[in-house]
């Protein structure tokens, strides 16, 4: 699968997060979409005006998360706010989107439909224990809807995803392997144990080097100092926590803290 979309930009890549406020249908929705679509549009604009390269945009204020398949009304809602930062985004700026917890399918159909270049997804193969109970990898599905779509929608796939762990134990070089070779995904994520929480370099070295010359970033608890150590072992990082006001994950996208990433981020690319 093609990744054109971030030809413009050398490794390593820098992906900001946009976390949607709780959005119709959820237990925490304060009846105001357009409060949640204007917060998305201020944190996009900061990620823009700070020098990132791309976005993801999730359903981070839904929890409790559905363990498969979302609400029809949660589909609708992000299909809109997708759409609306499509819209306002200056091109080239690649947006994805991951509906959580584990919706390829309404991901890949919205990415479809808005034209977004990539989606998320947290478990693309195997199977894990998560807040939500047991998440089985649908590759064989995803892969197949992709093709009907034809759209070149790339899969960034998660590989131990955080919040949740294998229901085996299997070394994570496998695991990465086997989402490129047998589930093939386009690009690999590694995160630490929950959001915020930093990776390891071990492990993602340890991924890197078992998917020679597929991209593999770093997804979780990056910071300023954690970029600098693991950026010679990754392609990139998608940044969400760090770069919110204080560095609260409650608070919007400070453009400053995405400009002081992208200077590391800059410093590696030189």
């Amino acid at each position: 699968m093609s990744l054109d979309f971030m030809s413009g930009n050398r490794p390593p890549w820098f992906f900001g997060m946009i976390h949607l406020g709780p959005l119709p249908g959820s237990p925490r929705f304060a009846n105001d979409l357009d409060s949640v679509l204007d917060a998305a549009v201020r944190d996009l604009d900061a990620l823009v005006q700070g020098g990132a390269q791309g976005a993801i945009l999730e359903n981070f204020g839904d929890a409790p998360f559905h363990p498969g398949a979302v609400a029809p009304v949660t589909v609708a809602a992000m299909t809109t706010a997708a759409a609306l930062l499509k819209a306002h985004a200056p091109d080239p700026f690649p947006i994805g989107i991951n509906v959580l917890r584990n919706d390829a399918s309404a991901a890949l159909s919205i990415a479809a439909v808005i034209g977004l270049p990539f989606v998320r997804v947290n478990v693309h193969t195997g199977a894990v224990v998560s807040d939500q109970g047991v998440l089985v990898g649908r590759a064989h599905e995803s892969l197949r809807l992709r093709a009907s779509l034809g759209r070149a929608t790339a899969i960034f796939a998660d590989v131990r995803v955080k919040h949740a762990v294998p229901l085996a134990s299997r070394p994570i070089e496998e695991e990465a392997r086997e989402t490129v070779a047998r589930g093939l995904a386009d690009v690999l994520l590694v995160t630490g144990p929950e959001t915020g929480a930093a990776v390891d370099r071990e492990e993602l070295i340890a991924v890197r080097r078992a998917v020679a010359g597929t991209p593999v970033l770093a997804a979780s608890g990056v910071d300023l100092e954690s970029a600098r150590v693991l950026a010679p072992h990754c392609d990139g990082f998608i940044v969400g926590t760090w770069l919110k006001r204080n560095g609260r994950i409650d608070e919007p996208v400070d453009a400053n803290r995405v400009r002081q990433m992208v200077q590391v981020v800059s410093r590696r690319q030189g």
